[in-house]
């Protein structure tokens, strides 16, 4: 049986005194989770939200981390600074970092490696886009994105995916939750067939594509659909806490 795993990714969002603020209001709303708790925070944010949140069921997470275990790298974050700082989880290959900051299933491949490594938890985000999936190539542009970001993994059931339809993002069309269940037991599949079916049975497939209060338990009954990565909806206490406890 998976545990549920429903995580937030604040993004671009909250200054390190807000997300204080914040975790401080959702401890007492998600201490009876049956799930696990992940709120993935803007580096800046990390320490004090990391404070805040010791000794609460509610685990610490970044939103990427460098390839590189060190070294002359300007900006970017080693996967021993996030330890040191009590994270547990790491976002790797998100939309938006595919999008305007040039990642590719290859620098995808060698963060989750690094972060495995590393013994941090990847959240590994993979998923199409409109036109791609509008062509007919869903199934295509998966299996190359998992192919090719898990290569070298040797244990796939520390890893998380997140399914992002970036297709139903922001786009006005909208998944339904058997699209969504269909598209995760897809990834399954392909997870299966480059890892087999057992370790494949254990790995946490997240939906990634707006989930919120009022669809989230429709969501977390289908059958594929392991927990949620979720974008605006953490952004609120209450609003996250309501997606937690679904």
């Amino acid at each position: 049986m998976r545990k549920p795993i429903i995580a937030g990714n604040w993004k671009m969002n909250k200054t390190p005194s807000e997300g204080k603020k914040l975790v401080e209001e959702l401890i007492p709303l998600v201490k009876d989770a049956k799930c696990d708790v992940v709120v993935c925070v803007p580096a800046t944010d990390l320490y004090a939200v990391g404070e805040a949140v010791k000794g609460t069921n509610i685990h610490l997470g970044a939103q990427n981390v460098h390839f590189a275990a060190s070294g002359a790298y300007t900006g970017e974050i080693s996967s021993d600074m996030l330890k040191e700082l009590g994270v547990e989880y790491v976002i790797i290959g998100h939309s938006e970092r595919r999008q305007y900051f040039g990642e590719t299933d290859e620098t995808v491949n060698k963060r989750t490696l690094r972060a495995l490594e590393a013994g941090l938890t990847p959240i590994v985000c993979v998923g199409e886009s409109l036109e791609e999936r509008e062509t007919g190539k869903t199934e295509e542009l998966l299996k190359k994105q998992v192919t090719e970001g898990f290569k070298g993994v040797e244990d796939i059931a520390k890893v998380v995916i997140a399914y992002e339809p970036i297709w139903a993002i922001g786009t006005g069309k909208t998944a339904t939750s058997e699209q969504a269940n269909e598209t995760i037991g897809y990834i399954r599949s392909v997870v299966a067939s480059l890892f087999g079916k057992e370790k494949a049975e254990l790995v946490r497939i997240q939906y990634g594509g707006s989930m919120k209060p009022s669809n989230a338990k429709e969501l977390m009954a289908m059958e594929e659909i392991d927990g949620g990565l979720i974008g605006g909806a953490s952004l609120k206490a209450v609003d996250f806490s309501q997606v937690v406890n679904y």
